[in-house]
């Protein structure tokens, strides 16, 4: 692997990003083949993302589309998430419909 080239992991990213709420699930996500990169399907948690990729999630039946616009070096607050992507998704189907699919969303329950 080529440290020269301005990259991340894939994992790492959703995980900065806050698409996901564990590493962990970042990982699964990646090697389930629900992700794309520049429309090529991938199940590589290792593989990079650069500035300027287009990232296209699927999750329970809903799509999230991202642009990189940034390289995360922390998972810091949801505001400096923000700026690591560019949300291309179409009306309806926004970021917030894939995380709350993720599970990073506490959905409310019947109260049982």
């Amino acid at each position: 692997m080529n440290e020269a080239l301005p990259g991340q992991r894939i994992d790492k990213w959703l995980y900065f990003a806050r698409v996901v709420k564990t590493r962990t699930l970042a990982t699964k996500l990646a090697q389930s083949g629900k992700v794309r990169i520049n429309r090529q399907k991938t199940d590589n948690a290792a593989r990079r993302v650069r500035p300027g990729d287009v990232l296209t999630i699927s999750l329970r039946g809903r799509v999230a589309v991202l642009k990189v616009t940034g390289i995360g070096a922390r998972r810091g607050p949801a505001g400096e998430a923000a700026t690591l992507f560019e949300d291309l998704s179409p009306p309806g189907k926004a970021l917030e419909a894939a995380r709350s699919a993720a599970g990073s969303v506490s959905m409310p329950d019947d109260g049982r």
